[in-house]
């Protein structure tokens, strides 16, 4: 029976979704129906389709009181909006349904792992919260929450670990029949931990191990926590906050944090040999992966930044969008990630150009527009190493999206200060990519409000939210230098 708490979102969205103006949306990027989304939440498959949640605050476009969104999709690319999945409507969970996972029950329903906040006041008025791990049972559309809940709470926790920073589970079933699950945790140094629980029935918890300690070095809480198998390695991702700069690998505040490395299963023992950023761009965030029926990891995430969230179009009427849905490998050690295969079938007219040697900025007949699929490939020209290599998307005569490749130190710089928003965001992200004589290959995705970098067969990614007008279309290239320059550019038609 859905609560009056549920209900009444259900009504809310349904009512208000359809004044959304359509020029606010993406085409093929998950939006909410209306008002606030953040971290993507039980990402799975459900009886043959993959089923998204979402973090979700139906009423406004600023964060509130965590309800669950829901979606579905057969190709990754076109989504059903469902109904809200779960409101705050119960004593554990009364301050939000936060963050968590869904897997199928051998019975044939659906379960969903998730936090449930309580925020009280202290005898000195602060604020404190307790956060549990419960559960919600449903058939894809409609979840009841168990009777049981919380399953997980602060007497399950290691010593030293916090009750207030303890939430996001992901969890899994592995061969031997049990049910595991990781969740970020804080512990008693003030930094993150990831901590590992099992189950026989995915309702009753014993702790396991702490798989993985942040010992203060990268950042502090490690939310939003996935673990996973990948070409022969196992990978831990985890989403740290008040990070610290180190080079162009890890910015200051919010970052994603991919360690790969070797598992025990019998003993639990994680052993990281690599620790990366997962996305290097200006927004993402608290990434989930699943794994797809044909055996494919699949990643997406939250396309924000907690540092712009405050920042916004005064007039809009949703706030937050997700990734494109990204496959994952790994190849000499790193994390890989290049867009799902399924978009391959919405491209449409193509536009080629081969050897076009660039040197002072230049346009190309039929490169431009903000829905592409476009892959560009540039050499240094001759004998000498040009200095610098730029192009620039989403421009007009006020607003341009740079971004900029230098071979002689490997960088490539993302700018988009004059993208037309009139704050003072976060709008410079660099990083550095694998040195290949000035040699440099990128696929870009554009989607209106995005835009979607992967360099050199997806060694790296970067995703930055645009906010220039929809008739920004020009896209330029220009050197320091010669350079010469293949571009493949398709229109994505849905």
């Amino acid at each position: 029976m859905a609560s009056e708490k549920l209900i009444k979102a259900r009504e809310f969205e349904e009512k208000f979704a359809r004044f959304v103006p359509e020029d606010e949306r993406p085409y093929f990027h998950v939006t909410g129906p209306v008002g606030w989304i953040n971290d993507p939440n039980g990402f799975s498959v459900y009886k043959g389709e993959v089923h998204l949640f979402f973090q979700y605050h139906p009423y406004r476009v600023q964060w509130g009181p965590m309800h669950w969104g829901h979606v579905k999709t057969r190709d990754f690319i076109k989504w059903e909006r469902l109904p809200v999945a779960m409101a705050p409507d119960e004593e554990y969970d009364r301050s939000g349904c936060y963050s968590g996972s869904a897997v199928e029950l051998p019975d044939g329903r659906q379960l969903i792992l998730y936090t449930g906040m309580q925020a009280d006041y202290d005898e000195f008025g602060q604020i404190t919260e307790t956060q549990e791990q419960c559960v919600a049972i449903g058939d894809g559309v409609n979840y009841e929450k168990y009777e049981g809940n919380p399953v997980i709470t602060a007497k399950d926790l290691p010593e030293g670990g916090s009750s207030h920073d303890f939430r996001d589970p992901k969890i899994w079933r592995e061969d031997d029949g049990f049910y595991y699950c990781v969740v970020g945790n804080r512990t008693e140094d003030g930094s993150g931990a990831i901590l590992m629980f099992k189950s026989p029935d995915a309702l009753h918890w014993t702790y396991e191990t702490t798989l993985e300690r942040c010992c203060n070095e990268l950042g502090g809480m490690w939310e939003c926590p996935d673990f996973f198998p990948l070409s022969g390695k196992q990978v831990l991702i985890t989403s740290p906050q008040e990070m610290m700069p180190m080079g162009l690998e890890f910015h200051a505040g919010f970052g994603t944090v991919c360690m790969i490395g070797d598992y025990n299963k019998m003993t639990h023992e994680f052993s990281r040999e690599n620790v990366s950023a997962v996305d290097y761009g200006l927004d993402f965030y608290a990434p989930q992966t699943m794994e797809a029926p044909d055996g494919r990891r699949i990643l997406i995430a939250w396309m924000q930044n907690w540092s712009t969230t405050t920042s916004r179009r005064q007039d809009a009427r949703i706030m937050g969008e997700m990734t494109v849905p990204r496959e994952l490998s790994v190849r000499n050690g790193r994390l890989i990630q290049n867009p799902v295969r399924e978009l391959l079938a919405y491209r449409g007219h193509k536009v080629s150009y081969r050897n076009v040697m660039v040197r002072q900025e230049m346009n190309l007949a039929g490169v431009k527009g903000r829905v592409l699929d476009m892959t560009i490939t540039i050499r240094p020209a001759g004998n000498a190493l040009y200095h610098a290599f730029r192009f620039n998307v989403a421009k007009d005569g006020e607003n341009v999206t740079s971004v900029r490749y230098k071979p002689d130190n490997n960088t490539v710089r993302i700018d988009r200060s004059r993208c037309g928003f009139p704050h003072d965001i976060v709008n410079i992200r660099e990083l550095v990519i694998r040195p290949q004589d000035g040699c440099m290959k990128v696929r870009v995705i554009l989607d209106k409000h995005s835009m979607e970098l992967f360099f050199n067969d997806g060694e790296q990614a970067a995703s930055t939210i645009l906010y220039t007008r929809q008739d920004a279309q020009s896209i330029s290239f220009e050197a320091e230098g010669d350079v010469l320059m293949d571009v493949e550019k398709y229109d994505l038609l849905f």
